[in-house]
């Protein structure tokens, strides 16, 4: 794993994606409900550039009349100053205000909309992209897209119009000296699209390598017993410390980059205004202009020349804010490999829970050739309990995650009460179906909230009710707030038996006509385990139940077992009768009831 050389994602294929600054464009439908806001930002905007425009005439008048003998019509110059500086303050704070705002609920907006997309996606979404880079895209890409929204964006369009109403009024001062300063433009241009373009490749695989980091020590900090159990600590610094060096050395080839632009544009930009001062004084000197003409248009060329500055600067921010929006919009436009129908069927109503797999057949997306379900046809009736058994990688598990529709099948369909299922809206289906998975998911909330994600609506009677059916009132009274205790990130305070009851509340809780058990209690002790299996028993009447087990004591009283090898049905009946065949099943409960016992 450590000597692997890291690869920043999508470094070859999506690098190509990120080539122009139109990618901005998509921020578009997030703004749009927020226009009146937009409008009066712009407005704002607008008004104090006029403003600042206006600053270098009150100036010229000044200086102009520095020899007049009329002290009362100086103080009235000096006097408007004073009063165009205090406007240009109150509308630089309230466009400040207005964009600021603009930019957070925008940000707001964009996080909530991948996060609803990304949670909807389909396991296989999750087999090619890390979830710490996913949530890297969510919270850095979108602060990269908040500085642009509430900041440059309108700091661009202000040096803009500073730019252009300057250029103007500068023409008006003095077209000759004007003509000269637009002599030096191409100069100035020219580096800008040229380093433009490398600074917007260096952006995208910074950004990149940020993700790559993040979604590192996720993975890492997850598992981080496994990790120091196996003593992987120095290992995995050293790729994280590769990873996050990797990311360093891009930030500092673009931090390079965009400083050489910066002091090529500054350097040109400002000669150019010396050598037109020369000029200008030259002028002065002959009488060609007044001195209150020349330190207006200086003062117009220097905020010209600071514009076109800014707007170098600008544009290294904005081609990084263009490329986390194109890593934002990927999210928010990846296909799903399992798709919704437009208008879904409704399941009849009551749900019986008759479950049929017709001629199914599966690959995994990692791993392409190889049936994890081969032609499997299979019809649970309603209220039976089938127990599905096996070697591992044999397609137990694979049943449930093909009910639950996280994969469709390759071939052949699967029918929930006759209806197919891709004919059904995940999240209607879905609650008819109650789920125990092998790993058993603790968020990091009471344990009381905890039970209650199966059900939202429960009354605090009722899940206590549910703890008591699952074996987990006792462990839980016995915390030391009880069903308030918080249970920790993935339910660090408990233990994998303690987790696995929470799990089994949890689902006995949400009371669904089908009941999935995925390796249920393999982490039980053997009085939790009769506990529990007590409790399952009762709940699996008159419910559809599947139960995946490598346990063979836990599956004997199923209705129904299916035995599975390498993807396929090779036996299927009542425990004794299968002993009975011999084959798979009687060589696994061989193995278990006897030699295993004798092991012990």
């Amino acid at each position: 794993m450590a000597d692997s050389a890291p690869q920043a994602p999508g470094q070859n294929e999506e690098r190509a994606k990120s080539k122009k600054i139109g990618a901005l464009k998509a921020l578009l439908p997030f703004v749009w409900p927020y226009r009146s806001l937009l409008y009066a930002a712009l407005a704002a905007l607008v008004i104090t550039a006029v403003i600042s425009l206006t600053l270098p005439l009150a100036v010229r008048r000044v200086v102009d009349n520095f020899d007049t003998e009329n002290a009362y019509i100086l103080d009235q110059y000096f006097a408007a100053a004073l009063g165009i500086a205090g406007l240009l303050a109150i509308g630089t704070g309230l466009r400040y205000m207005l964009v600021t705002r603009l930019g957070e609920r925008v940000v707001a907006d964009i996080r909530k909309a991948v996060f609803d997309r990304v949670i909807a996606m389909s396991p296989a979404f999750f087999e090619k992209l890390m979830t710490g880079e996913v949530l890297s895209r969510i919270t850095t890409d979108t602060t990269l897209i908040l500085s642009v929204i509430g900041s440059s964006a309108s700091i661009a369009l202000r040096n803009i119009l500073i730019f252009v109403g300057g250029l103007v009024l500068m023409l008006a001062t003095s077209p000759k000296l004007t003509g000269l300063v637009l002599l030096i433009v191409p100069a100035v241009i020219v580096p800008i699209l040229v380093l433009g373009r490398r600074l917007r490749v260096l952006s995208r695989e910074n950004q990149d390598w940020i993700a790559a980091s993040s979604g590192n020590a996720s993975e890492t900090l997850s598992a981080v017993q496994t990790v120091q159990a196996y003593t992987h600590e120095a290992a995995s610094r050293v790729q994280f410390s590769d990873v996050t060096e990797r990311s360093y050395d891009a930030a500092r080839r673009r931090i390079s980059t965009r400083a050489l632009m910066t002091v090529i544009v500054i350097f040109l930009v400002f000669a150019g205004i010396v050598g037109v001062l020369w000029i200008g004084a030259r002028d002065v000197r002959a009488g060609d202009m007044t001195q209150g003409a020349l330190v207006q248009f200086v003062i117009y060329a220097v905020m010209v020349a600071g514009g076109v500055a800014a707007l170098s600067e600008i544009w290294g921010e904005l081609q990084r804010a263009a490329g986390a929006t194109e890593r934002l919009v990927e999210l928010l436009t990846a296909e799903d490999s399992v798709q919704d129908p437009d208008t879904g069927l409704l399941l009849p109503e009551p749900v019986a829970g008759r479950i049929t797999f017709e001629n199914v057949t599966f690959d995994y997306p990692s791993r392409p050739g190889t049936h994890a379900l081969d032609n499997v046809s299979l019809s649970i009736e309603p209220g039976e309990t089938v127990a599905f058994v096996g070697p591992s990688g044999a397609g137990k598990t694979t049943i449930i995650q093909m009910i639950l529709r996280f994969y469709d099948p390759a071939s052949g369909r699967i029918t929930l009460d006759g209806v197919d299922l891709a004919h059904l809206r995940r999240d209607a289906f879905r609650k008819a179906v109650a789920l125990v998975p092998q790993d058993p998911v603790i968020f990091a909330a009471s344990a009381r909230d905890n039970i209650r994600f199966g059900r939202p609506d429960a009354t605090d009677a009722e899940i206590e009710a549910a703890a008591k059916a699952a074996a987990a009132h006792d462990f839980i009274a016995a915390l030391p707030d009880g069903y308030d205790a918080y249970l920790g990130e993935r339910g660090v305070m408990l233990s994998g038996g303690q987790k696995q009851r929470i799990a089994i509340a949890r689902a006995i809780l949400r009371d669904a006509p089908v009941l999935l058990l995925d390796e249920a209690t393999s982490a039980l002790d053997a009085e939790s385990e009769r506990a529990v299996q007590s409790a399952v028993d009762t709940l699996s009447t008159g419910r559809t139940t599947l139960i995946v087990a490598h346990r063979l004591a836990t599956v004997k009283k199923a209705d129904r077992i299916i035995v599975l090898e390498d993807g396929r049905i090779v036996a299927s009946g009542p425990h004794d009768q299968l002993v009975a065949e011999g084959g798979l099943y009687a060589r696994l409960a061989r193995l278990q009831f006897t030699d295993g016992m004798a092991a012990e």
